[in-house]
């Protein structure tokens, strides 16, 4: 973070300095984790649905913070008032305090700020973006998934002076949400990857999402770049909603032609293609980049080291991002090759001693998700023949869509020949249900009441040569169950082995 005074802080939040508070008092960090705080930290005491960080001041001037962000005065055990900078709502005031940050970032270096929305991809593309421009200068990306109105001012606040660029992830849980956080950091280039029905329940339906996701686009300058999925028609359309240049990018070679008439008639600036796709016997995205237009793009072979035909997209969303950006496309290609996830249960594999593979992707799930994971667990299984699992929860915020979708999920499943389905949770018991009629029966599939059972029944019957995706929304808890599954060996029933073992 730069440093700042009390007076800066006060004055860009549009806070109160309390009596105990110098104006020329300096911070040098700030967090909403009292657990975080080192000498010279600003404290945030955000409320909270189950804590109020107002709470958690005490620890964080003992641990040397030496200003509090807060919505009242607070005192220590001896009724010494806090240093605060005292605001009528602390969130808010940490977006208007990010605003301020990258504005005089701005007016110290050429900070090129990138904005990635979309309904599934938007960590991996990010993760890859931020290793593609860490070749070139330092560059500030988001901690996991800080996407909304705490995360991105959290991700700002790590910024220096020197930033050369700054990586925003922007979700988004209803109408104007993208906007607020666009107006907060004034991107430059924005990447948009699809529009899906995650959160639709929230949004009030698909079109809702897509207007959402668009606000991305309205908001950068005439001299910005849109870079946008020329593969999903909604992203497609919002090629109406923008004054910004256009870099398209896309995985459907017949889709996407690289002609210079694409530049004449300004349809596009930079352009991404993954073609020739395929993959490696791990399920890795394997392709020829071709980055450029027209006769000026450069083809350079690229093999992943993410887990996942769709990952190719977020691949070639980051690839036109830098590319928008101005990195050659010899690094781009060269920073891509090989790069794998850096973010927690993505498609997180994890190969255990006793010869069984986890493959953790429960981070976060909807329906287009669900079922791109679900076909690379199929590809892993048709290619090596081993036998799969599928371990499935809930897959939240879908609204009145939530039986429809789980239903028909179940019947992907079934037809995609997966071994073994578990399913964790009421929730998801469509997905079960829907499972069973379309003909999958006796031993090939389980239902648990909670994540409790689901652990006992795989360590009970996984056997060396299984292959197991935990595939879930966050709050579904698979994610921790994936976590313990891939560190302890299970302790297989008599007679239970990998369907390789079975055919033989």
């Amino acid at each position: 973070m730069i440093e700042l005074t009390a007076s800066a802080i006060a004055g860009a939040t549009g806070g109160v300095l309390t009596a105990s508070a110098s104006p020329d008092l300096l911070v040098s960090a700030a967090t909403t984790d009292s657990r975080e705080v080192t000498p010279g930290t600003l404290f945030i005491a955000k409320p909270g649905e189950q804590a109020d960080g107002h709470d958690f001041i005490p620890a964080a001037r003992s641990a040397g913070a030496t200003l509090v962000l807060a919505e009242r005065e607070t005192a220590d055990a001896g009724g010494q008032a806090d240093p605060a900078v005292i605001v009528d709502d602390v969130v808010l005031a940490m977006g208007r305090l990010a605003a301020f940050i990258v504005a005089r970032i701005r007016e110290h270096s050429p900070t090129t700020v990138i904005g990635i929305t979309g309904s599934a991809g938007k960590t991996t593309t990010k993760d890859l973006l931020a290793g593609i421009l860490g070749t070139d200068g330092p560059t500030v990306a988001p901690q996991g998934s800080y996407n909304g109105e705490v995360g991105v001012p959290l991700t700002v606040f790590r910024a220096g002076l020197d930033t050369r660029y700054l990586v925003v992830e922007m979700g988004a849980d209803g109408i104007g949400n993208i906007e607020y956080l666009a107006d907060m950091v004034r991107p430059d280039i924005g990447v948009v990857l699809m529009v899906g029905s995650a959160h639709a329940g929230k949004f009030g339906g698909v079109e809702n999402i897509a207007r959402t996701k668009g606000e991305l686009v309205e908001a950068l300058p005439a001299d910005g770049v849109a870079v946008l999925n020329r593969d999903d028609a909604r992203v497609a359309a919002m090629v109406d909603r923008t004054s910004a240049r256009l870099a398209w990018f896309s995985t459907e070679d017949g889709s996407f032609p690289l002609v210079d008439a694409d530049v004449a008639d300004g349809t596009a600036d930079f352009s991404a293609l993954a073609a020739n796709l395929t993959t490696t016997e791990g399920q890795h995205p394997e392709f020829d980049l071709r980055l450029g237009a027209g006769t000026a793009a450069e083809a350079h072979h690229v093999v992943s080291g993410l887990i996942g035909r769709h990952h190719a997209t977020n691949i070639a969303a980051a690839a036109a991002a830098a590319h928008a950006a101005g990195l050659p496309a010899g690094r781009i290609a060269a920073a891509l090759d090989g790069a794998g996830a850096t973010s927690r249960r993505r498609m997180e594999r994890t190969d255990r001693p006793d010869g069984v593979t986890i493959i953790n992707d429960a981070y976060n799930a909807n329906p287009e998700s669900m079922r791109a994971a679900l076909k690379t667990l199929a590809m892993i299984g048709r290619s090596t023949g081993r036998r799969t699992w599928a371990v499935l929860g809930e897959m939240l915020e879908l609204g009145d869509a939530r039986i429809a979708e789980h239903t028909a999920i179940g019947t992907a499943v079934v037809r995609l020949n997966i071994d073994q389905l578990v399913v964790v949770g009421r929730g998801a018991r469509p997905l079960y249900t829907s499972a069973v009629n379309e003909g999958s029966w006796g031993d090939e599939i389980d239902f648990a009441e909670d994540v409790d059972e689901a652990e006992e029944l795989l360590r009970r019957r996984l056997a060396p040569g299984d292959v197991v995706l935990f595939k879930s929304s966050n709050g579904a808890g698979l994610g921790d169950l994936g976590d313990r599954l891939a560190l302890a060996p299970a302790s297989p029933e008599p007679g239970a082995g990998s369907r390789k073992e079975q055919r033989q």
